[in-house]
């Protein structure tokens, strides 16, 4: 469904998610500005029609997009902006124009991580550091995998703002055939789920590696659904200053989960499997080339959980495995003993 009322798109970040939602925002006749990091992409957008690197198969009329690696010029003429750049970049990214130029802007955020030098979700972030309101910031979590989108197999996404009508209206600028959607106010919640089970889908990859087999595996991810539930509902007041408790049994919360665990298309499944292997956190980042947001989750986390005093035991395994050289399988004998 085409979105006038959002006028003009521009989506910041042509990775494969980016191009994901770029091909659904176009399929329903929203055409974009497009930043993307390198003169070589727009070139290839602009001659061949697909990314050069990621979701290849997936091809924009050329009337639709508009690429460049300009990004002053993209928040100049975009009234809404699709942020769906690694959590591990945002920062610099959006630090590099005039923090003025964001401002007034309906913000859309695909970003599924924390901001790693702030340690804060992207709208506490903006909110706390630039003019701009909660009230236009929209955040879109899953359980949706690129790849999926771009054979358009059907794949639900979320809609989290506290203003219904923009997160409404949000949500069906990507409503489609192969897309269905759905809303609610629930942006912290709905954004620490989603940075909670790439750190699991990584303890997910490792068991494998390790040879744990699907018994265990279901077990683990009870496991993780609980630390999830815990962390956002017995502490629902510390961490969620919305006053409206969010639905837990829903898709955002474990059918991401359990899609990012079990999934051959997890990138953060895929990263642990490396580490359980023996891979160190360098070599499994340059095999990649893509980035594990729940690398860098597990780190702001640990952060969060010690401002809050909340103890996320399953992360915390994880994390000193990705950044205090724990052992993968002396870590996974400790889990053992712990899950239930």
């Amino acid at each position: 469904m085409s979105a006038h009322h959002l006028g003009q798109i521009g989506i910041i970040g042509n990775g494969s998610w980016g191009t994901a939602l770029a091909k659904i925002l176009t399929d329903n006749g929203n055409p974009i500005y497009w930043w993307v990091r390198n003169q070589e992409a727009v070139n290839h957008l602009q001659n061949r029609h697909h990314n050069p690197h990621y979701l290849t198969s997936v091809s924009f009329l050329p009337e639709t997009i508009k690429p460049t690696t300009d990004l002053e010029a993209v928040l100049n003429a975009c009234n809404t902006l699709l942020i769906c750049v690694p959590s591990a970049y945002a920062q610099g990214i959006m630090e590099s124009v005039d923090k003025k130029l964001w401002a007034g802007k309906n913000i859309i955020s695909a970003i599924k991580g924390i901001l790693p030098d702030s340690n804060l979700l992207l709208n506490d972030y903006l909110t706390e550091h630039f003019a701009c309101k909660l009230e236009d910031y929209v955040a879109i979590t899953g359980p949706c995998h690129a790849e999926e989108v771009a054979d358009e197999r059907l794949s639900y996404l979320t809609f989290s703002g506290l203003n219904d009508k923009l997160a409404h209206e949000v949500s069906l600028a990507f409503d489609n055939t192969y897309i269905f959607t759905t809303s609610n106010h629930d942006i912290w919640g709905a954004q620490y789920a989603a940075v909670l089970k790439n750190i699991y889908a990584i303890g997910a990859g490792i068991a494998r590696s390790l040879d744990y087999g699907d018994n265990f595996l279901s077990v683990y991810i009870t496991n993780c659904y609980r630390e999830m539930y815990h962390f956002l509902s017995d502490h629902f007041e510390k961490v969620h200053p919305s006053n409206e408790r969010p639905d837990f049994h829903t898709s955002a919360y474990l059918g991401d989960l359990l899609v990012t665990c079990y999934s051959l298309h997890s990138r953060n499944r895929r990263f642990g499997a490396m580490i359980g292997k023996g891979y160190t956190v360098k070599a499994a980042q340059l095999e990649m080339s893509m980035v594990a947001e729940g690398y860098y989750a597990a780190r702001g986390m640990q952060a969060i959980s010690k401002t809050y005093s909340i103890g996320i035991p399953i992360a915390t395994i994880i994390y000193q495995i990705l950044w205090e050289n724990l052992n993968p399988s002396d870590a996974f004998l400790k889990m053992e003993k712990m899950l239930s």
